[in-house]
C-alpha cells in the first residue's frame, strides 16, 4: 500500500527519533524500520497501514541538555531524519505543502522536522537561523521546563509568559517560516506568543483543558483566538492529557483505584470539543507516538489513525472535516507560513 494512497495522515509530533537513539544509537541496521518494530510505535508497515503519509518528526531533546550539547544534539536528530531518508526510498524530505502533495503523487511518504523545546537554540538567534536554514519548521518555545525566555505549563511561573527577547524569538520564526509551536507552554506564554506573531500558531500535540483539566492542555480563552489567527491546534493521544482520571492521578490530586484507563473515545471527546470551539478548519493530529510509554486502548501505534477517523466519522464528521483534520488544515499552515 503506497502511503500518498486513501486516508492520508500528516501527524504533527512523533517522538521516533530520540526513541530510536534510546533503542540503537540511531543505527537502522540494528533497529530497521522496514521490519515491524514491537518496541516501537512507528515502523514503515505500520506507517502504511495507517496511511501515516507525512509526519513533522519531532527532533527533541531533553531538557538535562542545555547550552551547546543541546544544539549539538538536536543536529543529530535531524542527521537521523535525513539518513531515515536515505534508507528507505519511501521516505522523502519535504519543507513546503508543495513538495508534501509532490511526495504524495509519487505515492510516498513525506518527513518534515520541528524541534521540541526552546533550549535547543541555547538562547541564540543563528542557531535558530541554522536549524530553519535546515529545514525544521517549527519550534516549541519550551519543553517541560521554562526556558530563559518562556515558562512552560509545568514549570513554575517566572517570566510571567514570554520575555522580550522571547518575543524576538517569535518574531524571528516568523521571518524565517519556522513555525510557532505553542505545546508544553504556560497559558501567559500562548497569549504573549499570539499578540506577537504575524503568522499562524500550532500547537502540535496538546488536548483541551476543558475536557482534561491538565496544564499541559490549552484552554478555552487561548482556543477562541486561534481561528483569528489562523492556527491549527493538533490533538494527541497521551492517557495523563486525554482522561480526566489518569491526569488527576498524574498530578496527585487524587489516589484512583483500580488505574483509569485511557481510550480512543477520550481522544475522540477532546477533538469534538476542539471542533466546537475553534471549528473544523483549525483542528488536526498530532499524536506523540513514540514520545509515551503508554497509549489509549484503540490507539495503541501509528496504525490505528484509520479507527479514529471512522470513529469521528460515526459522530457526524464528514468526508471533507476529517480531510481538514487529518491533513488539510496543516497542510495550510505548513504553506501560510513559509517564506
Amino acid at each position: 500500500m503506497a502511503f500518498g494512497s486513501g486516508l492520508r495522515v500528516l501527524d504533527g509530533h512523533n517522538d521516533l527519533p530520540w526513541h530510536h537513539r534510546e533503542l540503537a544509537g540511531y543505527d537502522l541496521d540494528r533497529c530497521d524500520l522496514a521490519e515491524p518494530q514491537p518496541a516501537l510505535h512507528t515502523d514503515l508497515p505500520r506507517m502504511r497501514a495507517g496511511g501515516l503519509a507525512a509526519q513533522l518528526w519531532s527532533v527533541w531533546v531533553p531538557c538535562e541538555l542545555q547550552g551547546e550539547a543541546a544544539v549539538a544534539a538536536t543536529h543529530e536528530q535531524i542527521d537521523f531524519v535525513e539518513a531515515m531518508s536515505r534508507r528507505y526510498p519511501e521516505i522523502e524530505l519535504a519543507r513546503t505543502a508543495a513538495d508534501v502533495t509532490a511526495i504524495w503523487s509519487r505515492g510516498h511518504h513525506a518527513a518534515l522536522t520541528g524541534m521540541e523545546g526552546g533550549h535547543c537554540i541555547a538562547d541564540s538567534l543563528d542557531h535558530l537561523a541554522a536549524f530553519a536554514g535546515r529545514g525544521v519548521r517549527y519550534m516549541t518555545l519550551t519543553h517541560n521546563e521554562n526556558t530563559g525566555w518562556a515558562d512552560s505549563a509545568t514549570d513554575e511561573r517566572v517570566h510571567g509568559g514570554l520575555t522580550p527577547f522571547g518575543r524576538e524569538v517569535v518574531t524571528r520564526m516568523n521571518a524565517l517560516g519556522v513555525m510557532v509551536d505553542l505545546s508544553h507552554v504556560s497559558a501567559e506564554t500562548m497569549h504573549d506568543a499570539l499578540d506577537t506573531t504575524s503568522r499562524p500558531v500550532v500547537f502540535s500535540h496538546s488536548g483541551a483543558r476543558a475536557v482534561t483539566d491538565h496544564p499541559r492542555n490549552v484552554p478555552d480563552d487561548v482556543l477562541a483566538r486561534i481561528p483569528g489567527n489562523g492556527g491549527v491546534v493538533m490533538a494527541n493521544v497521551v492517557p495523563k492529557f486525554v482522561n480526566q482520571a489518569r491526569a488527576d492521578e498524574t498530578l496527585g490530586r487524587t489516589d484512583v483505584v483500580p488505574d483509569p484507563v485511557a481510550t480512543l473515545a477520550d481522544v475522540v471527546a477532546h477533538l469534538e470539543h476542539l471542533r466546537e470551539v475553534v471549528g473544523v478548519a483549525h483542528v488536526g493530529i498530532g499524536a506523540d507516538y513514540d514520545g509515551v510509554d503508554e497509549t489509549p486502548v484503540g490507539l495503541e501505534d501509528v496504525s490505528t489513525y484509520p479507527r479514529l477517523v471512522a470513529a469521528l466519522a460515526e459522530r457526524g464528521w464528514s468526508e471533507a472535516d476529517l480531510a481538514a483534520l487529518t491533513h488539510g488544515n496543516a497542510l495550510r499552515v505548513l504553506a501560510d507560513t513559509e517564506v
